[in-house]
């Protein structure tokens, strides 16, 4: 052999480069050639193996790939020890054979076998497909290609020295690798028992082959079925288990822990030090002082331990991407001295072109795969903090909750996992752009020399200013999100109470309200765009001033300093890499100041206070069920005591009575048993489980069945024993759907007696051993109080031998409850049975007797009378009638909500669609109805639906004209001189560079300097100017689509509200406004910018080269069709996606309304389960869209190299276009019915004048479809009359109010309101001439004096005689801020019965000739009853009054009652003579113990 030396193998240059055919030495081929494939995989398997070992996904099943692979492994091992024997055997023969022909194939054949192993290794742990196998082919085979090559060579050049041994086995091994490689492409079947055999349509990336893997060619499926139809849901595949909830969630909750109880610690040390005042270690001191510096736990620390592992993998993607890139201007530079170079041979060429094709592609490869690492990153981000956020929400305290609105909770969910997912995609910019600038500076360096220092100048005055930027842009930011959360937590409301707001006429007001913060938040966005323009201005002008600084000082230096053709265009190539992470800096650090302020709102919201889960102690023996020792509690620790010294036992199956004041801390109690009150001291306990009922119910948007069953397994026969007790078989004949009727968000379709009843039952069915009700009969009719007291509540129902805790108004239950607890001002005064009370001869005995005395006459029994006799009578008798009522009440209220509706009575039920009036069914006549009641009959919300096709040019057209189409036509003219001074720049250069060389200088630079200047310059004014005429447009759209979506969605009617879920509306107001705001603007930038690229790039290659108009028209034609293909899906899946999200919102809306029950029931599991699945449905549209994205970048770059610009606009168009759906979605509630508003103009001053009503053979439906659901009622009301409505549950008694406001329009008949048609008169002005005081007192937060007057139309004296007659004025008076004082979100902070009265005042103010009282007292004690109705006498004596009532004895002195049946008029007359009559009227006051 000629070189003993492996070293001398590279010595020969004659013979590898400078030659015409060139050729490796045998001795290279015989050693490094077959080591490397060696090396490699010696060097990988041992890590691999480590990495399967821990990565098990289960066991394959031996398949016919397998065995071929492990076939033809064994053969190439059998193939090298073949050519070691022949070694062997050719040296036993006397032939000097050199060691490297033993070595190499033993090593070769070592290897093999290891190949062969790590094959069947693979199959055991269940790998599809391998990537360091495939590397493994693809390097043995390209080493193995060279030998081949030269094998041919020499057999054809030298054919008599041939081994035919030797070069048999080389051929064979050769075809086998081939073969390897080819079934390497392939992928196996999946792991037995792996979730994608279990799952219907799992994710292909799994199971695709490594090579589609890297291609993303495997998402190709779905984006054919997209282009031949729109996408469905059915169609999207199964997130990846890693990508789940219920992988993700976990982990980042419990690193979060971790770093919460390590500044516990932290602090718990802290306080240690100080009481013992010890010395302590040094390390200990600085961890210490570290920990008090921080003194937060670390949300960034969590993150990063929870995500980085894997992110840490685009890294270094990115770093071998980054390295690339400057690779190739390199291969550019020897491509260029070739061509210069004659004597060069032609192969160096066809070289340098493969090498930089294949440098190309790999570059792309590796781009896409960094992307998708950081996608996936941010879409588990995204998981995680919704996921921490919802979980966290549901064991937040009270006082917690208070501090932090719905809408900043919806926001955080939205809004801030959105800035986390934005940031993750730009993050490694941080270290890489610092990188590029470098690697750039050097090349630089070497060919322009030091004039680069002015350059580098440049860019360092660059940065103090966009620091500068960047913190002002921060506290934009800061503002931005707390209008942004304002406007939401005030839509939310807006959309809670739509329907008060309809009543009272108030859209505008609020309206205006919503507005005034919006445009807050538009001014900032403003200046949010006046400073993304001078950003992008330096940073636009930034490469170019680099170049001119450079080439200005490179030219006026030296004379002799020529700007050559060479000089320039390397130079200029090197400034545009330049340009890439110049440009990319600002956005990446406004991109981080957004997640800083993201990740501040997201870590206060994590840190708040959580539920203490030992407040109530939970012992499996006990001898009492339920008991207190000394108890005092509070609603948060820094409060003083709402409740003190609480002493209580109660013993198992004892039913005990709570009575009190309003305000005297009976629902208190029942909060601090279920642990939801801080416990400041003493010691609570309950044995077994517990069920709850609130006072406000709270019902699901679920099925009735669903509601009752929460979660629970259904067993028929005790749900129908429950269903029975609750009272609730008439309402199934009635509801649509019977039991599978969906009820909307709230329970608007749902009369308030339904709800209470359902709330009741839902705890029933549940069977616990303790059960907290919390004064459920308030709202349910007389006789269906004691029905349910009876069947279920009391001695005989069904919770007998249950321990039952009862907040109750009635005094008619107490002889039969076992125990009675007389609570006063937050303290337990009396205690003992009904007798024993009574015995003790003190003021509760004392006002008894007094009461049955004089009522006697009034009272058959004076026990058994109901409704009427409330104990808060009874408790202002102990305490004295004052009014001043405390607000603890309220505040145990914190997570209740103010429902949003009216309840309304049973008849509005009709609004879910039913198909008949309602009527009572007889008993056989249920399975009939049964049968008919139809599933679409059942249905009541709408979900969110997606459009499909291309998004509809009008679309576009529509955001235009939003912008305004001066502004539009203005913005894109910008964008051409911008070009055109762009392009003028680099032609004026290739001038330049084509100058005369005369005596080593050139003449005119100091022209051809100023003139490339002037151009510069006009660039960056051009670019300054386009990029806030664009924001500036986009603002302007932004504001014209949020307002005319806001008016459309209050100027919808009601039926409108009950059918859409408030997540949608919440979602249009949140996600698709942020996307309006902030994410289409910057988009059309960048997609009118690379548009123009692209046209530039075009009328410059077609100047200079003409025969490219050949190439062109196809290669548009081309990425069109991908264009076209590609967006088919990746829109549609957009629209899935925005779809999706709407669920998520209200999903987490219902729950954040109902924790207490949810964590009374113990369901919060349950709750999160289902939340985490709404997300990951979510998450399903979002992960292919970003394959698609990555697999469209792949294609285009593998397929034309030099078309970057043509890639990013396809990119950029299919961005805007997936994007513009947002302005699609916002429009949609411009298409859907609204109220109508015709106006009358005759209308006389001051109307009505006198109050008078004629109601004409009126009827009204709630749906086209539907049957009347009141018909035929002609009823004649005089000015001042006082008329009661009555009628059992419904009978149409809402109905009729309803029609009298025109919440629905009448189907027949007239309403005349001194003798004027209501069906002729603007709906504003109807409804601000006559005054409801609505069932549900709905609050908004703001001041008290807003709530009252939201229009400012009166004066403060006539607001103050309002609150006077309305019982308030000490009340007001008392709070520091007076009539400023801020109610909180719903008025939470005022308790129920003072919110009633502040409707009063609202009555009192608007002083109308009409007011009608829909059932306004029923959830408020008689106290406050007697209140209202003695002012309603006083105040409104000359006014025609209109009052629904649950309690007969509050209409008894009116004029007239009209008793409603089935939606038709019964009877109609003074009260006394429809109880002489003895007709419905009579039996319903018997049944109140009225008669």
């Amino acid at each position: 052999m000629k070189y003993p030396f492996v070293l001398a193998c590279f010595q020969d240059w004659n013979r590898t480069w400078q030659t015409l055919n060139p050729d490796l030495t045998p001795c290279f081929q015989n050693t490094v050639l077959v080591w490397i494939p060696c090396f490699y995989l010696c060097l990988f398997a041992p890590l691999y193996i480590l990495y399967l070992k821990r990565n098990d996904r289960g066991y394959i099943c031996m398949t016919h790939l397998n065995r071929a692979k492990t076939a033809i492994g064994f053969t190439l091992w059998l193939i090298c020890w073949a050519d070691v024997f022949y070694s062997f055997w050719e040296r036993s023969h006397g032939a000097t054979i050199a060691p490297v022909y033993l070595v190499s194939p033993t090593m070769l054949g070592v290897t093999m076998l290891l190949a062969t192993f790590l094959i069947q290794y693979e199959r055991k742990k269940g790998v599809q497909s391998s990537g360091v196998m495939l590397n493994f082919w693809l390097i043995t085979i390209v080493c193995a290609t060279v030998t081949f090559r030269s094998k041919i060579l020499h057999a054809l050049n030298e054919p008599a020295s041939v081994n035919v041994f030797k070069y048999t086995t080389f051929y064979i091994y050769y075809t086998m690798l081939l073969i390897s490689l080819i079934l390497a492409c392939f992928s196996d079947r999946p792991p037995l028992f792996s979730q994608a055999v279990r799952d219907s349509n799992p994710c292909p990336e799994s199971g695709a082959s490594f090579l589609s893997r890297i291609t993303f060619w495997w998402i190709t499926g779905l984006m054919v079925t997209g282009y031949k139809r729109p996408l469905e849901e059915k169609d999207l595949w199964s997130l990846n288990t890693e990508d789940k909830s219920q992988r993700v969630v976990p982990q980042l909750v419990c690193r979060w822990d971790q770093e919460c109880n390590k500044v516990k610690r932290s602090e718990a040390r802290t306080r240690e030090e100080k009481k013992d005042g010890q010395p302590i270690e040094e390390s200990e001191i600085l961890l210490t002082k570290t920990l008090q510096k921080t003194g937060d736990p670390s949300l960034f620390c969590a993150l990063c331990r929870t995500f980085g592992p894997y992110f840490l993998v685009s890294s270094l993607y990115k770093i071998i991407h980054d390295i690339l890139m400057f690779v190739g201007p390199e291969i550019l530079r020897l491509l260029i001295q070739f061509v210069n170079d004659s004597s060069a041979p032609d192969w160096h060429g066809y070289f340098y072109t493969t090498l930089l094709f294949v440098c190309t592609c790999v570059q792309t490869l590796i781009l896409q795969k960094y992307f998708h690492v950081c996608f996936v990153t941010g879409m588990r981000l995204r998981t995680a903090i919704v996921g921490a956020v919802y979980r966290k929400a549901l064991v937040i305290t009270n006082a917690a909750r208070r501090t932090s609105t719905v809408g900043e909770i919806v926001n955080l969910m939205s809004v801030d996992a959105q800035r986390f997912m934005d940031l993750i995609t730009y993050i490694n910019m941080i270290w890489s752009a610092p990188l590029q600038v470098i690697l750039a500076l050097y090349f630089l360096w070497q060919n322009l020399g030091p004039s680069v220092l002015a350059g580098i100048a440049v860019m360092v005055l660059m940065v103090p200013l966009n620091a500068v930027i960047a913190m002002k842009t921060k506290t934009y930011q800061v503002a931005q999100m707390k209008s942004k959360d304002n406007r939401i937590k005030l839509m939310n409301e807006v959309l809670n109470g739509i329907k008060v707001l309809k009543l009272y006429a108030w859209e505008l007001a609020f309206k205006d309200k919503v507005s005034a913060i919006r445009e807050s938040e538009l001014r900032v966005l403003k200046k949010t765009a006046y400073l993304g323009a001078v950003s992008t201005f330096t940073w636009v002008c930034a490469p170019f001033l680099v170049a001119l600084s450079t080439f200005a000082v490179y030219v006026l230096v030296d004379e002799h300093n020529i700007l050559d053709a060479q000089k320039a265009f390397v130079s200029l190539a090197l400034f545009n890499i330049l340009r890439f992470p110049l440009n990319m800096l600002p956005m990446v650090i406004s991109s981080m100041v957004q997640a800083s302020v993201s990740m501040k709102r997201l870590r206060v919201f994590l840190s708040h206070e959580e539920l203490d889960e030992d407040n109530v102690e939970r012992p499996a023996i006990s001898s009492y069920s339920i008991r207190i020792v000394d108890g005092a509690f509070s609603w948060s620790k820094d409060d003083s005591p709402t409740l003190k010294r609480i002493n209580v036992c109660i013993p198992e199956g004892a039913l005990v009575a709570v009575v009190g004041h309003v305000g005297s801390g009976k629902s208190s109690l029942l909060s601090a048993l279920l642990g939801e009150m801080q416990k400041q001291e003493g010691y609570v306990s309950i044995k077994g489980s517990v069920a709850y009922v609130p006072q406000q119910a709270w019902i699901q948007n679920a099925t009735l069945k669903d509601n009752i069953l929460f979660g629970r397994d259904a067993k028929d026969s005790w749900y129908q024993k429950v269903v029975e007790a609750c009272a609730l078989l008439p309402d199934l004949e009635i509801l649509p759907g019977g039991d599978s009727t969906e009820i909307g968000e709230k329970g608007v379709n749902l009369s308030g007696g339904q709800k209470q009843r359902v709330s009741v039952a839902r705890a029933v069915y549940c069977s616990c051993a303790v059960y907290l009700l919390d004064d459920p009969l308030s709202a349910v009719d007389a006789h269906v109080g004691k029905h349910i007291f009876e069947k279920v509540i009391g001695p005989q129902g069904l919770l007998q031998g249950r321990t039952r805790v009862l907040v109750t108004h009635g005094l008619s239950f107490l002889p039969q409850v076992d125990l009675i607890l007389v609570m006063v001002d937050g303290e337990i005064t009396e205690m003992g049975s009904y007798t024993e009370l009574l015995g003790r001869q003190g003021a509760f005995a004392e006002f008894l007797h007094t009461y049955t005395n004089t009522e006697q006459e009034e009272v058959e029994e004076s026990v058994a009378g109901e409704a009427g006799l409330l104990i808060s009578e009874l408790l202002s008798y102990i305490i004295g009638t004052s009014m001043d009522v405390e607000k603890h009440e309220a505040r145990r209220k914190m997570s209740c909500s103010i429902s949003v509706s009216r309840r309304q009575s049973l008849n509005s039920l009709n609004t879910a669609g039913t198909g008949k009036t309602p009527q009572k069914t007889e008993p056989n006549d249920v399975a009939a109805s049964k049968k008919t009641k139809s599933a679409d009959a059942a249905r009541l919300t709408e979900a969110d639906k997606a459009n499909t096709g291309r998004v509809k040019l009008s679309v576009f057209w529509e955001y235009m004209k939003a912008i305004g189409l001066p502004l539009s036509i203005f913005s894109i003219f910008l964008f051409f001189c911008h070009h055109l001074s762009s392009l003028g720049s680099n032609y004026w250069l290739s001038l330049w560079t084509d100058d005369p060389v005369i005596n080593n200088t050139q003449p005119n630079r100091e022209m051809r300097l100023g003139v490339y200047g002037a151009l510069g310059i006009s660039q960056g004014i051009a670019v300054f100017c386009y990029s806030v005429a664009v924001s500036v447009g986009g603002i302007l759209a932004s504001r014209y689509l949020h307002q005319t979506m806001l008016y459309n969605v209050l100027r919808s009617p009601m039926s409108f509200f009950e059918r859409t879920p408030s997540g949608n509306l919440v979602n249009r107001f949140a996600k698709e406004t942020d996307t309006i705001d902030s994410v289409i603007p910057s988009i059309i930038k960048m997609f009118m910018g690379s548009m123009f690229n692209v046209l530039g790039s075009c009328a410059v290659i077609l100047i200079a080269t003409p025969l490219v108009a050949i190439i062109i028209p196809p290669l548009g034609l081309f990425y069109f069709f991908v264009q076209r293909f590609y967006v088919a899906s990746s829109r549609q899946l957009k629209r899935l996606e925005s779809v999706s999200r709407s669920p998520v919102y209200t999903h987490f809306n219902e729950t954040l309304l109902g924790t207490s029950v949810i964590r009374a029931f113990g369901e919060q599991q349950r709750f999160i389960t289902e939340s985490d699945g709404r997300v990951d449905h979510n998450q399903k549209a979002y992960f292919p869209s970003i394959v698609a994205n990555r697999e469209v970048r792949v294609c285009g770059k593998l397929y034309h190299g030099v078309t970057a610009s043509l890639n990013w606009l396809v990119r950029m168009s299919s961005e805007l276009e997936t994007n513009i759906v947002a302005v699609e979605k916002v429009k949609e509630y411009g298409d859907t019915e609204k109220e109508v508003s015709a106006s009358h103009s005759t209308l006389p001053a001051g109307w009505p004048t006198a109050g008078h009503i004629e109601i004409h053979n009126f009827g009204l439906r709630y749906r086209e479809d539907l049957e009347l659901a009141i018909s035929d009622i002609s009823v004649n009301i005089e000015g001042g009359e006082k008329v009661g409505i009555v009628g059992r549950t419904g009978a149409g008694k809402s109905s009729l109010t309803l029609g009298l406001f025109r919440i629905i329009e009448a189907a027949q008949g007239e309403i005349r309101i001194d003798g004027v048609n209501v069906a002729e008169l603007g709906l504003h002005e109807l409804r601000s001439r006559i005054t409801i005081i609505p069932q549900d007192p709905v609050l908004f937060s703001g001041s008290l004096r807003m709530n009252l007057d939201p229009f400012d139309g009166y004066t403060d004296e006539d607001v103050w005689r309002a609150l006077e007659l309305a019982h308030l004025k000490n009340f007001v008076s008392g709070l520091p801020d007076k009539l400023n004082h801020e109610c909180s979100e719903g008025g939470e902070n005022l308790s129920l019965g003072q919110r009633q009265l502040v409707c009063l005042a609202r009555a009192l103010l608007r002083k109308t000739k009409i007011l009608v009282l829909d059932e306004a007292t029923a959830a408020v004690d008689l106290e406050t009853d007697n209140l209202i109705q003695s002012t309603i006498r006083t105040q409104f004596e000359d006014c025609t009054v209109l009052t629904i009532a649950h309690r007969l004895n509050t209409i008894m002195d009116y004029t007239r009652v009209l008793v409603l049946d089935k939606g038709q008029m019964a009877e109609f007359d003074s009260p006394s003579n429809l109880i002489a009559k003895k007709g419905i009227f009579y039996k319903m006051a018997k049944d109140s113990g009225l008669v």
